[in-house]
């Protein structure tokens, strides 16, 4: 499992730029990351990888597009993401039932494929990486929109509950003034990022064995251990702003790997703030215009 992130914002904001570029910070495969990958690719008829899938199946996608089948089933887009990244744009635009497949993968790392003659389970252990606007037209609170608040909700219920609550951040992309944009200062490279992100990941693996999005149970309460302030933190947050236990155990995971990337040994309130304020489309109060 991985952290999966939702990206919300008026349309022409980065949203599909940034998803784009997630492959080039991430660690490349290893040697039995690649004969997964060769395998699953192999299966559906497609050339062998040699980097991090990255899929982008369109909206209009089937539920049997993504989950896979057919009377030989083959492997459909969830699993062809497999130890890569599966990119929804537009996620609301998607069917409903399409979405709530997702469910299963998010939480087990697998697909199961039922048919008459047999049972088939792909692994699809993936990073979903998702984009969204803040209404159908995109442009909520400007004078141009004109979306009225029961297609505003028809458009956000598309994302149940239990889908939000499997993806550990929710960002808000603002859109930029001119100004803004010709003032910014150069952003850090891909390959500096990548470097701190596989020093974080190589810091995971030798303090647990596996990275901490796959961290359950008793795991967490030895690796994800808070101090009281910490404690403190995080409880009244979870209380405050309602979140699930599945949220709160996200949460820690998140403030685990912001810690990791920071190069401190313990989580810190700054990391419990910022893991919180990554979960935005789950508090009680309705998405940011």
């Amino acid at each position: 499992m991985y952290h999966n992130i939702l990206f919300y914002g008026p349309p022409g904001t980065g949203k599909t730029m940034l998803a784009s570029r997630l492959p080039g910070i991430l660690p490349p495969l290893t040697e039995e990351e690649q004969i997964q990958v060769a395998a699953l690719y192999s299966s559906a008829g497609l050339a062998r990888m040699q980097q991090r899938p990255f899929r982008a199946p369109h909206h209009s996608a089937s539920p049997t597009a993504l989950v896979g089948g057919g009377s030989s089933p083959r492997p459909g887009e969830i699993s062809l993401a497999h130890r890569g990244v599966l990119f929804l744009d537009e996620m609301p635009e998607f069917p409903r039932s399409a979405l709530e497949i997702l469910r299963e993968p998010l939480e087990n790392g697998e697909v199961r494929i039922s048919r008459a003659r047999a049972q088939v389970t792909f692994p699809a252990d993936f990073q979903l990486v998702a984009a969204m606007n803040p209404c159908p037209c995109g442009y909520m609170g400007e004078p141009r929109c004109r979306c009225t608040p029961d297609q505003i909700d028809r458009y956000r219920n598309k994302l149940s509950g239990p889908l939000l609550d499997r993806i550990d951040m929710q960002v808000e992309v603002a859109s930029m003034s001119a100004s803004q944009l010709q003032d910014a200062p150069p952003g850090e490279n891909s390959a500096s990022v990548r470097a701190r992100v596989e020093t974080a990941r190589q810091r995971q693996l030798q303090r647990q064995g596996k990275i901490n999005a796959e961290l359950k149970g008793a795991e967490l309460d030895e690796h994800c251990s808070l101090g009281a302030a910490e404690s403190a933190l995080l409880r009244a947050s979870v209380e405050k702003l309602g979140l699930s236990a599945r949220s709160y155990h996200r949460v820690l995971r998140v403030a685990r790997t912001l810690a990791d990337l920071g190069g401190e040994e313990k989580i810190g309130c700054g990391q419990i703030a910022e893991a919180l304020a990554y979960r935005n489309l789950d508090r009680k109060t309705s998405i940011p215009a």
